[in-house]
Formats: structure tokens, sequence, C-alpha cells
């Protein structure tokens, strides 16, 4: 499966990513992770601080998947509201997994704060506006809803957003506690650190699995066995497990990266900037003064996507960007698709496979991936450790 299309703009970021060996020997670990992206690197990180002995294996390049074309927003709040999870799985579910995720933002930074190079980690707000006046009453709802569980969270009408932002929209929800991220920065300076702490790192580097060793699961790579007491599945978008394609479904995104420009006047706390439409239109600026924008999803991936077809939707995001900064002397200098998948549920899949016992998954299905590995790293090796949390555990349990 091509996970993405086109010209994409964090490699361009880093001027000489670091290269990791192809498996050569017969190895033994406690936890094998496999998969290179996001996921496997924060597992990776998280693990590297216990006693556990630790693999990563890449098929491919490290960072090189559905990472690259992560736009790197973090946001605690979700594609699907807090109101609409509390009436759909409860009251105390909806606000357990919205705090898991803040702390997860939280989280993300104090470790960035760590590595051993720059990450592009940067703490911003988020605005989320009504599209349409039919939409007001859901961002009241909903503000609502963040406030009375002590969510950071001011509701704006249409006068402040004009005030703040300069553009007009009926209203909008402005929640604090959100980050944006160099997504492939971060997962290589992750890897670098686990490094240090004795985490091998594979890359080129395919297994299949070959049954049970005793105690152990046993895997293959050429003339190589790894043989692991845990593994951890951070494979992604590209092979998705059995159980997991009863409740997900894969779909494809469009996003640019424009050219850097010297200010951003209107653009307040330089915030990342979304709507309640769906599939919904989103904006955020890199430290080097670009503005990163995507949308336009689309549910059926079977046509190819051709190079007008990405030049036709890099034109429209820009538009959607003049929209709101007229002003703004823009052009799209990275266009690019990827695929990208979606619970059911609007829920991650992290845990145990339901009948093999020592499988895991990390698995951070919806729009805020990364926020999502990061919960899940940390969830998984607090089960290792047999001290999780049980109630979050049966939430996003794959096997739900």
């Amino acid at each position: 499966m091509s996970l993405h299309k086109g010209k994409l703009y964090w490699p361009e970021t880093i001027d000489e990513p670091k290269k990791y060996q192809i498996l050569d020997e017969d190895v033994s670990c406690d936890v094998l992770i496999i998969g290179g992206g996001m996921a496997a690197a924060l597992c990776a990180e998280e693990l590297s601080h216990t006693r556990f002995k630790t693999l990563v294996v890449e098929k491919g390049e490290v960072a090189k998947g559905s990472s690259s074309a992560n736009t790197g927003l973090l946001q605690f709040s979700n594609d699907k509201m807090l109101h609409e999870f509390i009436e759909e799985i409860g009251e105390e579910k909806a606000v357990r997994f919205y705090k898991s995720c803040l702390k997860a933002v939280e989280e993300l930074q104090q470790v960035a704060g760590t590595l051993p190079g720059e990450t592009g980690f940067i703490r911003r707000p988020s605005l989320y506006y009504a599209s349409t006046e039919n939409d007001v009453s859901k961002l009241k709802k909903e503000y609502e809803a963040l406030h009375e569980h002590g969510f950071e969270v001011e509701y704006l009408d249409s006068e402040k957003i004009k005030e703040r932002f300069g553009f007009e929209k009926p209203a909008a929800l402005m929640t604090h506690g959100d980050a944006e991220v160099n997504p492939n920065k971060l997962i290589h300076h992750l890897l670098e650190s686990a490094e240090t702490r004795g985490v091998k790192v594979y890359e080129n580097t395919e297994v299949t699995e070959a049954g049970r060793d005793g105690k152990a699961y046993k895997f293959t790579s050429g003339d190589y066995t790894i043989r692991a007491e845990k593994v951890i599945y951070c494979t992604g978008y590209e092979t998705v497990p059995y159980r997991v394609k009863d409740l997900a479904d894969l779909n494809r995104t469009y996003a640019i990266a424009t050219n850097p420009i010297a200010d951003f006047p209107e653009w307040t706390y330089r915030a990342l900037i979304w709507e309640t439409k769906r599939p919904y239109f989103y904006m955020r600026t890199t430290e080097d003064g670009r503005i990163i924008a995507g949308g336009l999803d689309e549910e059926k991936m079977d046509a190819d996507v051709t190079d007008e077809k990405l030049e036709r939707n890099g034109s429209r995001l820009i538009n959607r960007i003049k929209e709101h900064f007229p002003d703004y002397e823009i052009q799209a200098e990275y266009k690019w698709c990827a695929t990208f998948g979606e619970s059911e549920d609007g829920l991650p899949f992290i845990g145990p496979h339901p009948e093999k016992e020592g499988i895991f998954y990390c698995l951070g299905f919806g729009g805020n991936g990364t926020v999502y590995s990061k919960l899940g790293a940390r969830l998984l090796c607090e089960m290792f450790h047999e001290e999780h949390d049980r109630e979050l555990a049966e939430l996003l349990d794959p096997g739900r």
C-alpha cells in the first residue's frame, strides 16, 4: 500500500537523517516493536527507561511511512467532541479519555525537552470554529462539557473572533493545552535517545512471524531470527490486524506547506485552526514561517492520485487559507496526499491481542495519531508492569 504521494515537507527539514543497520544476526529481546514511525519511536523511548530489553524493526526506512506525511498538530480535542463521546459512551469514560489525551500532550512536552535534538515542539492553543450558524449550538454544548470538567476553554462570539483573528465566523472555542511538532525530527530524536539506553533499531528489516519457541514468539528476517517474549505492532495503516479492519476505515487526505512568510498579523498566538464541518479544513504555522493546511478528505481510495489532482487540491487549500487571511502572499511549495485511518467509535486501538498472549497493538487511528501513540506507549508500558488504568485499557482494547 502506498501511504502517501507528492512532495513532502518534513523530510526536507532534516539534512542527513540517521541510517539504521539491517538485522545481521540472531537476536533475543523482551519486547519487539514492529514499525518505524511515531508509535514505534514513542514506545521505544518509553520502554528504554525500564528493565525490558527492546528491539525496533522497520521493513523500510525509519520515519518514511505515514509519519512523514503527518501535519504535526497535537490536540487533546478529538474529531468527535467531548459531549458527543459523553452521549455515546458515558460521562466517566468520555472524560477519562479526553483527560488522558491532554496528559499525553503534556508528556510529549516533557519528553521533547529531554531529547538530544530540536523537535519543533511548541505549545499552542487551538481555535475550533463553527463552519456555519447551524453548528453554533454544538459549540456551546461542547464549551459547557469542557468547562464543567476542568478543561481550559474560552467561548468566542463572532466579534471576538474578528478582533483576534481578523476573519468572520459565527462562533468558536479556544482551547488551551495543545501543541505543534516536527514529526520527523521527533521520531529520529526519540530513537536516538532510546538507543543511548540500550534499545536496538533496525531498518530495511522486514520480519515474518514464525510461531512460538517456548515462551517466546519467533520472527524471521532473511537468514536471521528474532525471539521476543512480547511484541508490539506499531504498523499504522499499512498492516491492519484482522479485528481492526472490521472497526476502522482507511481514507485519503490532502495537505500543503506554503512558502515562508515574514509575519502573521492577526493570527493570534499562531493557534492551530480547525472547523466543525466534516471533513474539516485545518491549518497551522511552522518554525520557518510556512503555513501547513490540510483537508479535502476522501472516503474512497480506489483511483490513483494524479499530479493534476494534487495541483488542483493544492490550489483549493491555498484558497481556503486566503478565505481566512486574504493578504498573505502564498503559494503551495509542497503538496501531498496521504492515507489515514479512522475508527468507527473515534478511539484508537491500544492493548493486547484478544487471543494471542504477549501480542500487543499501538495503533493511533484518528486525527490525533501522535497523541494517541504517546498515550498508548505509556499504557502499554504500565500493562507490562501490571499497574495500568484498567478502565482506560478496556475502552481502547483492540478486541472491543
